[in-house]
């Protein structure tokens, strides 16, 4: 039923998993994830311009990196799952407008302060739940960009799967749950030997 390769929902999500299983952790996250993406974004809106566009003064909305970056994320949630995947892309950009006309309005030499007093805060918020509620280091210090990538639509899928008990197809929470132990097993037995 699941996809191969780079949109292989099942293994993005069960190395997502193995690192988010506390649900202390993944609350934390829950509540920190979406604020990250939608501050780097306002960041995003002081990028250059690819093109002019009429209606960038009026509303705000420069097709920029911020725009681009919403995309690919958009994106790639979509052709990962259709259904979740297109709630996903439509955070996603709504993020993105959201995030340009708060920078329009904030302008850098403020939103600059506020990006960075957000993303501190929320950076130690998942630092301290993987150091105080998982025990195990984040997801992005053994794969940065699926880390990254992944972030956002895990924490949206973790939401859909409590709160409706979504799953993409049958079996998916099985196989995903079963592969998530494997290596949760597998990094505790690498952890011992370390130790021993």
């Amino acid at each position: 039923m699941g996809k191969i390769g780079l949109f292989d929902l099942e293994k993005h999500f069960a190395f997502y998993g193995a690192y988010h299983s506390n649900p202390v952790n993944i609350i934390i996250h829950m509540l920190f994830v979406w604020p990250l993406f939608f501050t780097a974004l306002i960041l995003f809106y002081f990028t250059p311009a690819f093109f002019e566009c009429p209606f960038q003064c009026r509303f705000g909305l420069v097709p920029n990196f911020g725009l681009l970056f919403t995309l690919i994320y958009a994106l790639f949630y979509v052709l990962m799952d259709k259904k979740a995947g297109s709630l996903a892309a439509v955070l996603c950009l709504t993020c993105w407008v959201s995030a340009s006309l708060l920078a329009k309005n904030l302008e850098f030499s403020l939103a600059w302060k506020v990006v960075l007093a957000a993303q501190l805060f929320c950076w130690t918020g998942q630092f301290i739940g993987h150091g105080v509620f998982e025990k195990r280091a984040p997801a992005l210090l053994d794969n940065l960009a699926q880390a990254f990538l992944m972030a956002p639509f895990f924490v949206l899928f973790e939401a859909l799967q409590w709160l409706f008990g979504y799953e993409p197809y049958p079996g998916f929470d099985v196989t995903v749950k079963a592969k998530i132990d494997a290596d949760i097993k597998e990094w505790k037995e690498a952890k011992e030997k370390k130790i021993t």
